[in-house]
């Protein structure tokens, strides 16, 4: 069992074999984009900074389709590619844009069915094959990612994405933390 840190988050293990620190900080990145979006109402998951256009409602938009897109798709080879065709040919940001018409409700939910279904789908890919299992879709130029690769990419997306999230939050109320 995870120690949880003053926010509820699950600290990561500090002498976890490699499987269970990848997972840990996937899901401590998760629950430090769940603090930074949670208690919030639609006006403030609208907000952005600046000259940027991003706000944490098209955050919880983007993120559960980047979930669905690199775990169901990539991975598994499971159903099309979330942002192709449909509303993203008309808008390529439709994801970010789609958001500010959706209650909180409807976009945390998005979001959390999306991170369950991953969760469900990365302990299906390591009981068949581990960390180098190879995603059944590979890239345009031919080359395929393994599950270890993909689960170090979405530490990295959340974490960027925990960035803005960090900046718009305390534009919204001034909540600061990591």
């Amino acid at each position: 069992m995870a120690d949880i840190d003053e926010q509820g988050r699950p600290e990561p293990p500090v002498a976890g074999d490699e499987v269970a620190t990848l997972l840990g900080f996937l899901d401590f990145h998760r629950a430090t984009f769940a603090w930074k979006t949670g208690g919030l109402d639609g006006d403030a998951l609208r907000v952005s900074v600046g000259a940027s256009s991003m706000t944490l409602g098209g955050m919880l938009k983007h993120l559960a389709l980047v979930e669905q897109s690199w775990f169901a798709h990539r991975l598994h080879g499971r159903g099309e590619h979330p942002r192709r065709g449909g509303p993203f040919d008309a808008d390529p940001d439709w994801e970010w844009n789609a958001a500010a018409e959706e209650s909180p409700e409807q976009l945390r939910e998005q979001w959390t069915e999306a991170v369950a279904r991953s969760r469900d789908l990365v302990a299906e890919a390591l009981a068949d094959g581990g960390l180098d299992r190879l995603a059944a879709v590979p890239w345009p130029d031919g080359r395929t990612p393994s599950l270890r690769w993909i689960l170090v990419h979405m530490i990295e997306e959340y974490a960027r994405h925990n960035g803005h999230a960090d900046l718009i939050r305390e534009q919204i109320d001034g909540q600061t933390g990591e």
